[in-house]
């Protein structure tokens, strides 16, 4: 019985007798019989194809508030999945066991678009994330997730690097992409030397996306030794301020040691700090991460400081934006959608 994971890549071109993967940004040239640097694209016969599609590694009902999307649809829960490998060679990854896997071929866990769609609703998911290894690898398969998901009423999001081509975010954007969480880990030295990726890919991608309506919001995973230097730290901050603008949401999260990285935890006070360089830096909504009940994981009112949303880890436990408005002072607060009841 072929492989129902096995689907001819959407975006592809020849080149010098190989075929060039035009889904990120690393735009692998691969020989016959050869794979791409994610191994999930291999050319057969001259031709390029995604080796999985819809085979799922990790299945379950998310709130939107671990994402990290925390001005879009507040307290709703989306059906989450994640499949295998990564474009990024991240030593820290926190979900190492499935990004650093290549697919395994022979035991594959098949979802139809149509199968994950109905789960969603069957489990009153508000919308659908392609999360937990790196989307952009699963193109073809969220493209066919997200225009069922919209017919259905259901939102859609990515969790993502955000390394993937203008062609590949295009597509994606079309089939009904509303919002992305993006990872910018740090400034161009940083991001090449441990990622081997060219940030400016990234910025690229997340300024496009703004442009077309779809809700960004960035998430920094601030790592001793790494990126935890002021320099970098402002940086991403004025970036995120001139190139998306003071509104956008800016997550500071706390590391811990995985895969081949072992310095030790984020400090909350090295968090704390962040957020503040965030908010000298012009941001009106800067949040710190991976810290279960600290202050810095709510809303405020960037005009008056008033509580707008509580949160506790992954739960709202009181919503007090009132016609996209502070109930104190008016100013405005830009969220997306309706919040689900606390």
């Amino acid at each position: 019985m072929p492989n129902p994971c096995v689907r001819e890549a959407r975006l592809q071109e020849k080149a010098d007798g190989k075929v060039r993967c035009l889904t990120c940004e690393r735009r692998c040239e691969i020989a016959q019989g050869g794979l791409g640097w994610c191994r999930t694209r291999k050319n057969l016969d001259g031709r390029l194809y995604t080796l999985i599609y819809g085979d799922i590694s990790s299945l379950s009902a998310n709130p939107i508030e671990k994402k990290s999307l925390y001005h879009f649809y507040p307290g709703s829960v989306a059906l989450t999945a994640g499949s295998w490998s990564c474009n990024f060679d991240c030593p820290w990854c926190q979900n190492w066991d499935i990004s650093k896997s290549a697919p395994m071929m022979v035991y594959v866990d098949y979802w139809s678009p149509e199968r994950f769609v109905a789960e969603a609703k069957r489990r009153r998911c508000q919308g659908t994330s392609i999360s937990f290894n790196e989307p952009t690898l699963s193109l073809e398969w969220s493209l066919d997730v997200f225009r069922l998901a919209r017919a259905e009423g259901l939102y859609n999001t990515f969790v993502t690097n955000g390394y993937m081509t203008p062609q590949a975010l295009e597509l994606l954007i079309e089939a009904g992409l509303d919002a992305m969480n993006v990872d910018i880990k740090g400034d161009a030295a940083t991001v090449q030397k441990y990622c081997r990726a060219d940030v400016e890919k990234v910025w690229r991608n997340c300024r496009e996306a703004k442009r077309a309506g779809v809700h960004i919001e960035i998430t920094t995973l601030v790592i001793p030794t790494v990126n935890d230097r002021e320099e970098v730290l402002r940086g991403i901050a004025r970036r995120i301020r001139e190139e998306l603008g003071a509104d956008t949401p800016w997550h500071c999260t706390g590391y811990y040691p995985a895969y081949r990285f072992r310095q030790p935890p984020t400090p909350v006070k090295t968090l704390e700090w962040a957020h503040d360089i965030g908010k000298e830096e012009g941001l009106d909504f800067v949040y710190v991460g991976n810290v279960v009940g600290h202050p810095y994981e709510n809303t405020y009112c960037p005009a008056c400081g008033e509580l707008l949303i509580q949160r506790q880890g992954l739960s709202v436990i009181q919503y007090r934006v009132s016609e996209g408005k502070c109930p104190k002072c008016g100013r405005a607060i830009p969220i997306v959608g309706a919040a689900a009841k606390p």
